[in-house]
């Protein structure tokens, strides 16, 4: 079974009993799948049906509906194992890119060191004339260097194994910069740290949803442009609704004075109370910058610092190696940082390059987005400020605005009683009812 996760969400939000507006109007989902999805989910995990005298249709689920879900199927267990998983792999990848920076430093310097070495010991060598210099020379090369590499190296990576072990157990957010250790910044520096719009489109039915639910589904077209992708175009030109009134299954009405009034039956009912708070919306839909990094400043400067040391010191080792007789004659590790040199160089390119890249890139997609939100608040400024014309409209939708309960007194029917015991309950409170009438007569 493949259950919506936006959907559960707002089942779990609106307290475990719902409507299909409800939820459609909560996360922006479109009117049939909201309808399809708590349908198949009530059946899944032993929901109750509950449907009112109008025929409006409640569900109502158990609190633990994940629990169930999660024991019936292998799938969703294992999509919980593989996020767990994935969540360990994805912070190793993240980290690596400053692993390798520190590692191609080392490299690139030991190897720097170990070949100005060799040169001043062939400079001694030739000025020694009993030639016992360049043995001993040539012995303090590969005694001295190698042991003092490993150790170095071992010291390093022992040194930042335990952070990094820690935090992934700990599986903190890595949302705030001050969290963020310094193979997190490197990455963050390279990569930025995802498109902050991601969830612009379901932010965007979520809000729309929203806008036609606080109006008890009678909005006009002006409610809902600032929150759609829209330019400069005629007054007149509602064209925009078509897929508004798709999503959630609404019609058009028009007015006896010609005005067109978009209505929404299906978010018109609601299983929550009839009087609660209405949350404050926005007045657009806000499209957010980019950000470069958010890893603190210090991180950034260090990552650029090392960059360029890892460059200049790849470039060092270029004209060292010359035509690459030096690297055959010491073997070890110049032969091998030798054989791996372009790969050094072009992640040292890379290394300064992407960011780069990336922050001119950012200053143009920021750009449009500004033109964007402005044409937003334009279309927002129209509502602040209604014409004579915006106003007539705003009126008209008011008397198709209306909102049905769907409650315990007005239910016809409910899946989770015998139907014969829900008969005899209807009969009785048919009876008071006539009994209040006559009374009240």
């Amino acid at each position: 079974m493949n259950v919506d996760r936006r959907l559960m969400r707002a089942v779990e939000t609106l307290g475990y009993r719902v409507t299909a507006g409800d939820v459609a109007a909560a996360v922006g989902l479109p009117l049939q799948e909201a309808e399809r999805g708590l349908l198949a989910l009530a059946g899944e995990v032993g929901g109750t049906l509950q449907v009112a005298e109008s025929g409006d249709i409640a569900y109502v689920l158990p609190p633990n509906f994940r629990s169930i879900l999660q024991a019936k199927y292998w799938q969703l267990q294992l999509h919980a194992l593989w996020q767990r998983v994935w969540g360990v792999l994805f912070y190793l990848i993240r980290i690596s890119f400053g692993i390798f920076l520190v590692v191609s430093i080392v490299l690139i310097f030991l190897a720097i060191a170990i070949i100005l070495i060799a040169l001043a010991t062939q400079g001694r060598n030739s000025d020694d004339s009993n030639g016992e210099g360049g043995s001993w020379g040539g012995g303090s090369i590969r005694w001295w260097v190698f042991p003092d590499f490993w150790f170095f190296f071992g010291d390093t990576s022992s040194r930042r194994r335990s952070p990094v072990s820690s935090s992934a157990t700990r599986g903190r957010s890595r949302d705030d910069s001050e969290e963020m250790n310094f193979f997190e910044g490197v990455y963050s520096f390279l990569f930025g740290d995802g498109n902050p719009n991601a969830d612009l489109e379901e932010r965007r039915w979520q809000l729309i949803g929203q806008v036609i639910r606080q109006h008890q589904g009678a909005v006009i077209a002006e409610q809902i442009a600032p929150y759609l992708d829209l330019g400069d175009r005629p007054s007149d030109d509602e064209s925009f609704m078509i897929p508004v009134l798709s999503h959630f299954n609404g019609r058009p009405e028009v007015t006896e004075t010609g005005q067109i009034i978009y209505r929404f039956p299906d978010l018109q009912t609601t299983a929550g109370q009839r009087r609660r708070p209405q949350p404050s919306l926005p007045p657009i839909l806000e499209e957010h910058l980019w950000r470069f990094s958010r890893a603190p400043a210090w991180q950034i400067m260090v990552a650029i610092g090392l960059g360029c040391v890892n460059l200049i010191g790849a470039l060092m080792l270029w004209y060292l190696l010359g035509d690459g007789e030096i690297a055959q004659e010491l073997g070890g590790l110049v032969a091998f940082v030798a054989s791996i040199f372009w790969v050094l160089l072009g992640y040292g390119l890379g290394f300064l390059g992407i960011p780069l890249g990336r922050y001119y890139w950012l200053l143009w997609q920021n750009q449009r987005i500004r033109d964007r939100n402005a044409r937003r608040y334009r279309y927002a400024a129209i509502l602040a400020n209604p014409s004579t014309e915006v106003q007539a409209k705003l009126r008209a939708a008011q008397a198709y605005a209306q909102e049905r309960q769907v409650d315990e007194d007005n239910l016809a029917y409910r899946s989770d009683q015998d139907l014969l015991e829900q008969e005899l309950a209807q009969s009785e409170r048919i009876d008071r009812d006539w009994q209040r009438r006559l009374k009240s007569e």
